[in-house]
């Protein structure tokens, strides 16, 4: 299933009981290639316990296949968990969120590197 927002943000959600032992013969590979390629801003929604070794190696597959791209991947448990983690990436991809964010994570930076003891020493060398 692919959903693709407004704002930008496009989903594919793969549950992974679906597919057959061998991923790699699904053709699963060449449509997220094929997805990550048409959104710019793509997140992939993996639905799956994932208590055993075989969800786990895919996982690891398609990490591996895809690190460097513009893919973020989402490992879910449940339709909920699909619904909770859409809602929360589009609200957080939105231009007020965006911009409310980043001036959060701002302040953020700026209030740790005033108090840490770590950065006060490096300013310290710095002038020293």
């Amino acid at each position: 299933m692919t959903c693709n927002l407004s704002t930008g943000t496009a989903f594919l959600v793969v549950h992974l009981d679906d597919l057959p032992e061998s991923v790699k013969e699904t053709g699963l590979f060449e449509k997220i290639n094929t997805f990550i390629q048409v959104h710019r801003n793509s997140f992939l929604l993996l639905c799956a316990p994932f208590n055993g070794k075989r969800e786990v190696d895919i996982l690891s597959d398609i990490q591996q296949r895809f690190f460097g791209s513009n893919l973020r991947i989402l490992p879910v448990r449940n339709n909920a968990d699909i619904i909770k983690g859409m809602l929360t990436i589009a609200k957080a991809t939105s231009k007020p969120h965006v911009d409310s964010l980043s001036e959060r994570l701002s302040l953020a930076r700026a209030h740790i590197m005033e108090r840490s003891p770590v950065w006060k020493m490096l300013r310290d060398v710095k002038l020293g």
